[in-house]
């Protein structure tokens, strides 16, 4: 087997920004076949570092070298696409179907990150999760021999995320992926770099494996936050119980692990919890009971009954556009169902994280708005905490306790609106892809105060290792128009996913296919000529117009901002209307993926 061969270093890199150093002296090296993740807080300096391996920022110091003719590809938050291109254009060159349909992994790629996009669409009116989609897929089919990933899991669901961990398993190239997925992190990577305080610290192994290895440098050094070990311990202890599968792919010493949890007790007291929760909300929380919900032209739920009890957690898993965040409404009440009743106990307390940010007073402070809404939270353990001490587990310290709402980053407000959400302390929480935005480190908080959080919990999120983490159920929406319990998680559900698939194989494999339509395409897998479909087809012309109005609309606005740069009166107009469009895009894009789901 030929030695690894360096193709990426870095020596005594050094980067600022204004007077904050974000890396110090750093030295790194990327070698042939390499497969790292990057974790860390946000702003402490995970794409900086990205950026500046790759050449797109010059060190302040230092210098970073690369080996001759090395191919880089490079996934950014934001896509580079091309807006005057189609699809077709974007990802396969303007290629026929004849041609990329004949090449193996060009296919697969095709079929699972842009099923339900037509390729002969224009970049412009696509929603920004298809945009990001196309973007990966156009990545993944380039021979590069480095690919740095920046957040590749955003837009995937569950199941697109298990495919992506496997390709690139496969793939001969070297990684690095910048991501807050610890599932993905496992699965993918062989080694970890934490950046924080300016520094970057090597470990061995995927996610797993830097827990406890950051636990034990931790322990061994004794010079750890005592808050922050325990926070390690605990999540350290649920790996090696909870998930034994973890534990067998990072390279470290079960004995080790073992000594180090020994006397750590499970994460939450699962009884405790229920027994607690059934006080607080009686023997009825919330049931629907013979429920249709349609949307669009979709039937998402048929004669569907589904009963939530109190101290439940669950996991709701399914495809982008099976219905996840329809269901959540209405199980909070804002969406009424189409036939059927939807039946809240009478104490419930209902809370919902929905995926848009709330509006907020610009110039109210972090600590004077959360101060007005709980004095404080007392937990199951009877443990009392301040909105001061919370917002200090939650990232806010210093300077940033007494920020202006309207200086907070997307990260911040995204923390903010949970905390603000929780300490209202509802008995029923909905979650709705919580994780985004948010760092590993805030993540392991908010998991820690859901151990101990007593009530009912409802989680939609991509995100497998938090599902794993903090429910205790996973139920489905796999199409049938019910909601289906999985016993064995999300492993049964990608099995019950991948069947299916096959199934919708074999039976197109046995019936022609439609005109035109390579095997392996979205056209390809459509129900043709149904009257199902037929309406699908007329509700996506409708809302790509839509989105194309929005579209229009959003390129005018955005001039405007820059036309009026210095008038601030009027940027606060623009920003308001801005908002109002980007909610109503969300609506929109809900919609056309709900409907696109129809023709897969």
């Amino acid at each position: 087997m030929a030695a690894p061969v360096n193709l990426l270093n870095l020596e005594k890199v050094s980067k600022s920004y204004g007077v904050r150093p974000l890396l110090s002296e750093v030295s790194l090296g990327v070698g042939s076949g390499d497969r790292i993740g990057i974790v860390g807080r946000n702003g402490d300096g995970k794409t900086t570092l990205l950026r500046v391996m790759t050449g797109q920022e010059e060190p302040d110091d230092g210098r970073v070298s690369a080996q001759r003719g090395l191919l880089v590809g490079y996934l950014h938050q934001g896509d580079r696409l091309d807006d005057t291109h189609s699809v077709r254009e974007a990802v396969l060159g303007g290629r026929a179907d004849h041609e990329w349909a004949a090449d193996s992994r060009t296919r697969e790629v095709v079929t699972e990150l842009l099923a339900g996009v037509e390729l002969d669409r224009a970049v412009v009116g696509l929603s920004g999760g298809e945009r990001r989609r196309c973007a990966l897929a156009s990545l993944l089919l380039a021979d590069d021999d480095l690919l740095v990933l920046d957040e590749p899991t955003n837009h995937l669901d569950v199941e697109a995320v298990a495919w992506l961990a496997r390709h690139l398993a496969r793939r001969s190239s070297a990684l690095v992926v910048v991501t807050h997925d610890r599932w993905f992190l496992d699965e993918v990577c062989q080694w970890t770099w934490e950046v924080h305080d300016g520094a970057v610290d090597v470990y061995e192994g995927g996610y797993a494996a830097f827990t406890l290895a950051k636990a034990e440098r931790a322990r061994q050094a004794a010079a750890t936050e005592e808050k922050r070990q325990n926070l390690v311990r605990k999540e350290l202890a649920w790996l090696r119980r909870g998930a034994p599968a973890r534990t067998s792919k990072p390279k470290f010493r079960i004995d080790a692990a073992n000594q180090l949890i020994e006397d750590e007790p499970p994460p939450r007291d699962r009884l405790e919890l229920e027994k607690f929760a059934t006080q607080r909300l009686g023997k009825d929380v919330v049931d629907l009971e013979d429920v249709d919900l349609v949307r669009g032209d979709r039937r998402l739920l048929e004669r569907a009954t589904w009963r939530i009890g109190p101290g439940d957690r669950i996991g709701l898993v399914g495809v982008n556009g099976a219905g996840k965040t329809s269901v959540l409404n209405l199980v909070s009440g804002a969406v009424p169902p189409s036939a059927g009743r939807v039946k809240h106990g009478r104490t419930v307390a209902l809370a919902h994280l929905t995926q848009a940010i709330d509006e907020v007073d610009p110039e109210a402070r972090v600590l004077a708005t959360i101060e007005r809404t709980k004095a404080e939270v007392r937990t199951v353990g009877g443990r009392e905490l301040t909105p001061t001490a919370l917002l200090e587990q939650f990232g806010f310290t210093g300077d940033r306790l007494t920020a202006r709402l309207g200086d907070l980053s997307g990260g911040e407000r995204r923390r903010f609106q949970l905390l603000k959400l929780l300490l209202e302390e509802p008995n029923v929480l909905l979650l709705d892809e919580p994780t985004n935005d948010l760092d590993i480190e805030t993540l392991r908080v908010l998991e820690d105060f859901l151990d101990s959080w007593p009530g009912t919990l409802v989680v939609v999120s991509h995100d497998r290792y938090f599902l794993e983490r903090v429910t205790d159920a996973t139920w489905a929406l796999l199409g049938d128009g019910q909601v289906s319990l999985l016993p064995r998680g999300v492993d049964e559900y990608l099995e019950r996913r991948t069947a299916l698939l096959a199934a919708q194989e074999r039976a197109e494999a046995a019936s022609p296919a439609a005109p035109g339509a390579p095997a392996g395409s979205s056209a390809g897998r459509a129900k043709a000529g149904s009257a199902d479909e037929r309406a699908a087809r007329k509700t996506l012309a409708r809302l790509d117009k839509r989105l194309e109005r929005i579209g229009e609309r959003e390129a005018e606005l955005n001039a405007a901002v820059l036309e009026h740069a210095t008038d601030h009166e009027r940027l606060a107009g623009l920003s308001a209307e801005l908002s109002a469009l980007a909610a109503e895009k969300d609506d929109v894009e809900a919609e056309w993926l709900e409907a696109a789901e129809l023709l897969e």
